[in-house]
């Protein structure tokens, strides 16, 4: 997908979510390419990680709104290419289901100033592995310029989302998964 049909697509999820309100100028729109998501499996006799610079993302500050889409295929790390084929393969289903989402709304009033750190939950619908799931997950956001730098760091139930582990691999695969977002997002230039 173009970049100007990821916009679109963001603009329109923005304006849809929000149907009361016509969209707000763009200066509000604070977006994202290339944000790093990761993850991390710690089983007993196994250590995984994986991750990608692919996640993109939009946050309407004023409307205190957010989506962020990752295309699970960019995945990559892991222990071997094998290890990597099967999580694509056979866990998460990439083919099957190409992406994860998690959209919402921000509980706390945001306080956009130049300098400011504020700890946020965001509440919304975390869709993987085709299973919606309503969540809150804590995030902390920086402002600095023209840019909402987010972290946070959350777990993942893999019998949340339907993802089954054979009984020959459950001591190389954790149950529970540490998920941890890096993301820098640049403010939409007004137009």
């Amino acid at each position: 997908m173009s970049l100007c049909c990821r916009i679109a697509f963001v603009f329109l999820f923005l304006f849809c979510f929000d149907e009361c309100n016509t969209l707000i100028a763009q200066q509000n729109i604070y977006l994202t390419e290339n944000a790093r998501v990761s993850f991390t499996s710690d089983a007993p006799l196994e250590l995984i990680k994986a991750g990608s610079d692919k996640l993109q993302g939009a946050v309407d500050v004023e409307k205190q709104t957010f989506i962020f889409i990752l295309n699970n295929a960019t995945f990559e790390g892991f222990n071997s290419p094998l290890q990597q084929e099967h999580f694509h393969e056979n866990y998460m289903e990439s083919g099957k289901f190409p992406r994860t989402t998690f959209s919402g709304k921000i509980i706390e009033p945001l306080i956009v100033q130049n300098g400011t750190e504020q700890m946020v939950r965001a509440k919304g619908i975390l869709d993987l592995h085709g299973v919606k799931q309503e969540r809150i997950i804590k995030a902390k956001i920086i402002y600095k310029d023209n840019l909402l730098i987010i972290n946070c760091l959350f777990t993942v139930l893999l019998d949340d989302h339907h993802l089954r582990i054979p009984k020959v691999v459950s001591k190389k695969i954790a149950p529970e998964i540490n998920v941890l977002i890096e993301a820098t997002l640049k403010k939409e230039p007004q137009k």
